[in-house]
């Protein structure tokens, strides 16, 4: 075999082993010479409204904990969230022909449209094609410098967009966010199942709005009833659960843009076993 830089899209070499290994995909992007990620993340939830940025702030304010260099890109194009979540209120400046990511308090690079718009509050009205054109952008086109893990917040949904993450994308894996309704835990069952005929395994599956612990006597409800979490989890063999509760102060503590600061984070020990 001829000397490889392993970087197939330059490469002429017909029926060459390390193309033929790596399953050469044709809407693989690649990231710019000034730019690494060692491991990419994505967390999906395949219905809006369950919690999938709060979980992705929540991850990685745990690996940045951990001392990794972490990253969040923003795809959810038209209801991007992160930056509030982070308290991020700068705007992103280009470095020669790339981007930068505008970094949270604690070190955390951010990418997202929201950071690109005059007004947080614009609406994006935009159609599919465009929205996935600018989630590859975000990753071609940034500088993403030595990260050691990049979570992508991606849209509800099994659409342009995620199909596009899930293509362009070298995803180690994702992160399934649910809740307990039957209703959700069945549309978040299409989003498994994409993500399986696409070859990308499902690291573990985290339930939001799982219970509410009562502060005077630590009594467990379950307003939205039983957790389902374990049976979906023995469904498609996958080891790696978590529930998280409904926490008002955290709740506060994100709208306020201090996720950072929470002084107890309940994907800890979840976010370990990613990592």
């Amino acid at each position: 075999m001829v000397d490889c830089d392993h970087d197939c899209k330059s490469c002429g070499v017909e029926g060459c082993e390390e193309d033929e290994a790596k399953n050469f995909n044709i809407f693989r992007a690649y990231l710019n010479k000034e730019s690494s990620v060692k491991k990419v993340i994505g967390v999906v939830s395949g219905k809006g409204g369950v919690g999938k940025s709060l979980v992705t702030s929540l991850l990685a304010v745990e690996a940045s904990k951990r001392g990794k260099k972490t990253a969040i890109l923003d795809a959810d194009i038209t209801g991007p969230s992160i930056p509030k979540a982070f308290g991020v209120t700068g705007r992103v400046v280009s470095q020669g022909d790339y981007l930068m990511p505008c970094k949270s308090e604690g070190g955390i690079d951010i990418m997202s449209l929201n950071l690109a718009l005059d007004n947080e509050s614009d609406p994006v009205i935009w159609r599919g094609p465009m929205i996935a054109s600018v989630v590859k952008q975000f990753w071609t086109d940034t500088i993403w410098d030595k990260e050691d893990v990049m979570f992508v917040d991606m849209p509800p949904g099994t659409g342009d967009v995620t199909l596009t993450v899930f293509q362009s994308l070298p995803l180690a894996g994702l992160v399934v966010v649910t809740s307990p309704q039957d209703l959700v835990g069945m549309i978040v069952e299409k989003a498994m199942k994409m993500a399986s005929m696409m070859d990308i395994p499902v690291l573990g599956i985290v339930e939001n709005m799982s219970y509410i612990k009562c502060p005077t006597c630590g009594e467990i409800l379950r307003p939205f009833g039983e957790s389902k979490v374990e049976g979906l989890a023995r469904k498609y063999n996958i080891k790696c659960t978590a529930q998280m509760p409904i926490d008002q102060k955290l709740a506060e503590t994100v709208d306020k843009g201090g996720i950072e600061g929470i002084a107890e984070n309940p994907l800890a020990d979840f976010a370990a076993n990613l990592l």
